[in-house]
């Protein structure tokens, strides 16, 4: 039994290969309104500019200062500009510029996630809305077959062929299959809710997609949680690089100058200028520095180890998903052999219903129990496709 088991997923697993691996078949941002969209826009357009802000962190500002003294006897004006600047940072400087390029990369495939996520999840609602369709046509033909089986207990009850307990069970019966269909209709009107809340329409205007299968080596290559992971890598190893550049020496450039003027007729009052410029050398001693350092390299080595984890996760995620399709394709092996064993029956009702050897209420009743499987089969491959959505929602 266990190689029979072994054997049969194998051959499904190939057989699900041998498909074009990465489908033509994408998820399609239209689906969401304008303004979801355009949040996300808004958010990369922000990463942009927090990542050039970034970059020109090490340049420092250039002071202006404007004095005007009212306080003595001749009043006086000063106005003066500062700059300084440093031009060597053992490596800072380009590590920061680094650090600004991998904090944009990383910030992109952070955006490029959520919006995944969430045009996930509005398909996702189309395909449970789907679902709750055909389980709505499911109860709808229990419910018929509760009225059959009621009106037939009713009978025998009244012929004294049965006691009236067998007719309260029906009656039971009947009333709950009555209260589900009512509860499913609420819940597919909450579901559409939710997909109109983010959707760009109703959600009668959309078609459902059709998703093929993608291999675990595409899905492990194109994974956007595993590229957030190695942007997160070289994101902490520039910063940690950064953080050693700021306790070595720096070069630094300034220059002053000033201008002082006086009003109200000072006697002999002159213009006076001055400025002063050069280099100067620094060399920070704090004694914090190595556990800075340390604790950065750490958070860079904990980067690197996150990796490996998620590769591991991503990999447990998608033979689970694997799995699950294998048990679906079973199911809908067995439906289909039910429904086989149905139409069977219902040949032999059908000629015996002719015959008057059976009434057109145990027809019916055998006909939406067989139709009742056709819907089951339905709901199995919408939840294939469910599955295959969450694998998708997972490349870029």
């Amino acid at each position: 039994m266990h190689f029979q088991k072994s054997n049969k997923i194998k051959l499904l697993l190939c057989s699900l290969i041998s498909v074009n691996l990465f489908a033509n078949t994408n998820l399609d941002e239209s689906i969401l309104s304008d303004s979801r969209k355009k949040t996300f826009d808004l958010e990369k357009e922000q990463a942009k500019e927090d990542s050039s802000k970034l970059k020109k962190d090490w340049i420092n500002q250039v002071i202006f200062k404007y004095t005007k003294n009212l306080g003595d006897e001749y009043k006086s004006e000063t106005s003066s500009i500062r700059i300084d600047q440093p031009i060597f940072q053992s490596g800072g400087i380009y590590q920061a510029i680094k650090y600004a390029n991998s904090t944009h990369d990383y910030a992109n495939l952070q955006i490029q996630q959520e919006r995944k996520n969430l045009i996930k999840d509005a398909y996702n609602l189309l395909f449970q809305i789907k679902k709750l369709d055909l389980n709505i046509q499911k109860t709808k033909l229990s419910l018929a077959n509760a009225k059959i089986d009621v009106q037939r207990k009713k009978e025998q009850v009244l012929n004294g062929f049965l006691d009236s307990s067998f007719l309260d069970n029906a009656l039971l019966t009947l009333n709950s299959s009555k209260h589900t269909l009512v509860d499913l209709k609420y819940q597919k009107q909450e579901l559409i809710n939710s997909f109109e809340n983010i959707a760009s329409g109703k959600y009668n205007n959309f078609e459902l997609p059709k998703f093929e299968f993608i291999s675990k080596e595409e899905y492990l290559e194109k994974n956007i949680e595993l590229e957030k992971a190695k942007a997160s890598i070289k994101k902490d190893k520039n910063y940690s690089h950064m953080t050693m550049a700021r306790y070595l020496p720096s070069v630094n450039v300034y220059y002053n100058y000033s201008k002082t003027h006086y009003s109200d007729g000072k006697p002999n009052a002159e213009q006076t200028n001055d400025q002063t410029y050069g280099l100067y050398i620094t060399m920070p001693l704090d004694s914090r520095a190595l556990n800075d350092i340390e604790s950065k390299r750490i958070e860079y080595l904990k980067s690197k180890l996150n990796l490996k984890n998620k590769i591991d996760d991503e990999k447990s995620f998608f033979k689970t998903k694997l799995d699950k399709l294998s048990m679906l394709e079973d199911r809908l092996k067995i439906t289909s052999e039910d429904l086989s064993l149905y139409d069977s029956i219902l040949e032999i009702i059908k000629e015996e219903k002719e015959a008057q050897i059976k009434t057109q209420s145990d027809y019916d009743t055998l006909k939406n129990s067989r139709d009742i499987k056709l819907l089951d089969a339905q709901v199995y491959k919408i939840d294939k496709q469910i599955i295959l959505l969450e694998l998708y929602s997972k490349v870029y």
